[in-house]
């Protein structure tokens, strides 16, 4: 037994002494003097960099940095890594993918950075010798006729990654942007050749104006969310909520995205065929996430109406703005992001749409802001939407107008638009239309004061089982004004949801009720509805602190309307409450 132990010892050492030992730094430099030696004996420049060794020499030294890495740890620097950065290997290849020498060289150098910064466990952003290259790299990136968007699109996600995860590097990443690739790239179009529109005088000196120098990064990105490729535009989209989540790392930054984003939309809303469309689809356009656009099959996209293509690229990059400004961790930049869309989009577009002489302009430019409204969901892009709708003159007078227009198309999506913005639960709205007309007035609910609730039920009845519209509060037998009595009137009875429904089902010929088949005219339905209406309304106007007494008037007026009463201004109730009145006073003309 013991010979048979010795025999075994004596084989396991000779087996150790014949185990080939592996030199990391050996291997390492091996493979980068093999790439370079190629370009010092070849001689024929017009071979593709796949047909050399190039892109399997890269392989292995990206492999013998990784594996170093996890042999060492990553606090600690190898050898490789070492060599790698004092010798600028990193810059080296930069320069042969800029030269683009082999041809396709440039692929597989962003190719090699791109599995470098995801794979190293290191954060390496940070290194001189690593951001400049990454610098130059980010500058080749997003270039028209550019057959590597597939490999930009990757490198640019994890440099993006690497600063939202340690966002200290993005001083690192950011660098002008170069003049003669800025040059190549395509600027965004204003002011296509079938859409002229007048630009605003102080479109120049708003804040949201463009910032110079831009950043390389974010051009590189805009231009490939422009990619023909769905993965590729996926990835720059990506790129950017990363960027747009940054908290606190250069604000000028974030403006120059703010700037870009909302520029983004104008051009979109510009390419919108007005000519084309049907005011119905749009007006019922439904809510597109940003993301569906990239699941579409290529079946899907081939048959579809260029009219729809660009309906549903411009509603997709409003709901990414939309979603940006509702996620932003920071309010900043959603505000900033607001207000350039107000801007660029709102102002320097749509306002000159809204004042055109052409009626199909109008009716479509309408229909539009009518979906956005509908669809918006950022408190910052509301409030944005809310100013530009009812305190930007004259936008607000042309809209309470048209609500009258000639055009019955014109006039219903003037009140649609109305509608959607009186759904939406901000003050402003109803301030603006409503009550500020009606503060002087002191009106409240009477229910409120009541100890009990009985009054609300006291028209419960349906109105069909009258014989007539003589019981109606609101309708007397003669069309004669009354005259005026010498004694004060006395108060009117509180009315609840049901007299104003029986009002309602008085005024609306049957016909033209929405729930006219159901049994006795809905009139069940109708008080339901009204009741739900009611009670969100309460619920929502609960902090808008109505006053209970009416303002005071002011000491001027007062003084002038001690001697006559009918000195004092006159009561108007508003222009949106009278284009209604006035609607329905006209309803029994109706053809």
């Amino acid at each position: 037994m013991e010979a048979f132990s010795k025999l075994g010892t004596l084989l396991m050492n000779a087996l150790e002494t014949r185990q080939p030992t592996v030199d990391l730094l050996q291997s390492f430099v091996d493979n980068w003097k093999s790439i370079t030696n190629y370009y010092i004996v070849t001689t024929d420049d017009q071979r593709p960099v796949k047909q050399t060794d190039i892109p399997w020499h890269l392989r292995q030294m990206l492999d013998i940095l990784v594996y170093e890495e996890k042999q060492q740890g990553a606090e600690e620097t190898g050898v490789c890594l070492e060599y790698l950065l004092q010798h600028k290997l990193l810059e080296t290849l930069c320069t042969l993918g800029k030269a683009q020498f082999p041809p396709g060289m440039v692929q597989q150098v962003l190719l090699f950075f791109w599995k470098l910064l995801s794979q190293m466990s290191r954060p390496l952003l940070h290194l001189v010798n690593v951001y400049r290259p990454v610098q130059k790299l980010i500058g080749l990136c997003g270039l028209p006729g550019s057959d590597t968007e597939k490999e930009e699109a990757q490198f640019l996600l994890v440099v993006c990654s690497c600063v939202k995860q340690e966002p200290s590097l993005l001083r690192s990443v950011l660098e002008p942007v170069d003049q003669t690739a800025a040059a190549a790239r395509p600027r965004p179009s204003a002011s296509p050749a079938n859409h002229t529109s007048e630009t605003s005088p102080q479109s120049s000196q708003s804040q949201c104006s463009a910032v110079q120098p831009e950043s390389a990064l974010l051009s590189a990105l805009f231009q490939l969310t422009r990619s023909q490729r769905s993965s590729v535009c996926l990835k720059a989209f990506e790129s950017l909520l990363l960027l747009a989540c940054l908290q606190g790392e250069l604000q000028s930054l974030q403006l120059q995205l703010a700037v870009l984003l909302a520029g983004r939309l104008q051009e979109l809303h510009l390419l919108l065929p007005l000519e084309c469309l049907e005011a119905g689809q749009l007006q019922s356009w439904p809510a597109t996430p940003w993301s569906s656009q990239f699941s579409r099959c290529g079946a899907d996209l081939s048959t579809e109406a260029p009219a729809q293509g660009h309906m549903t690229r411009f509603f997709s990059w409003f709901d990414f703005l939309d979603h940006l400004m509702t996620e932003a961790p920071e309010q900043v930049f959603a505000l900033q992001l607001a207000q350039c869309v107000h801007q660029a989009w709102l102002l320097d577009v749509v306002l000159s749409q809204l004042q055109d002489t052409c009626e199909q302009v109008l009716l479509l430019s309408t229909t539009v802001l009518c979906a956005v409204v509908r669809l918006v969901r950022s408190s910052c892009f509301l409030d944005q939407l809310i100013h530009f709708l009812l305190k930007t003159p004259p936008t607000a007078e042309l809209l309470l107008e048209r609500c009258n227009h000639i055009s019955d198309q014109i006039s219903l999506v003037s009140l649609s638009l109305l509608d959607e913005l009186l759904q939406k639960p901000h003050e402003d709205v109803v301030q603006v239309l409503v009550l500020r007309h009606l503060d002087s007035r002191s009106y409240l609910d009477g229910h409120a004061h009541l100890d009990g609730h009985a009054h609300l039920d006291r028209h419960t009845e349906s109105p069909y089982d009258s014989d007539g519209l003589e019981e109606d509060p609101f309708f007397s037998d003669s069309l004669l004004p009354t005259p005026p009595s010498s004694s004060s009137a006395p108060p009117l009875p509180l009315l609840g949801s049901a007299d104003a429904v029986n009002s309602f089902l008085c005024l609306v010929p049957v016909q033209v009720r929405s729930a006219q088949l159901l049994q006795e005219g809905g009139y069940e339905s109708y008080i339901h509805d009204a009741h739900s209406l009611v009670t969100q309304c309460q619920s929502l106007s609960a902090s808008w602190e109505w006053p209970v007494t009416p303002p005071p008037l002011p000491a001027s007026s007062t003084a002038e309307g001690e001697g006559e009463e009918g000195d004092r201004e006159e009561f108007s109730e508003g222009p949106l409450l009278r284009v209604l009145l006035d609607r329905l006073g006209r309803v029994l003309e109706q053809p």
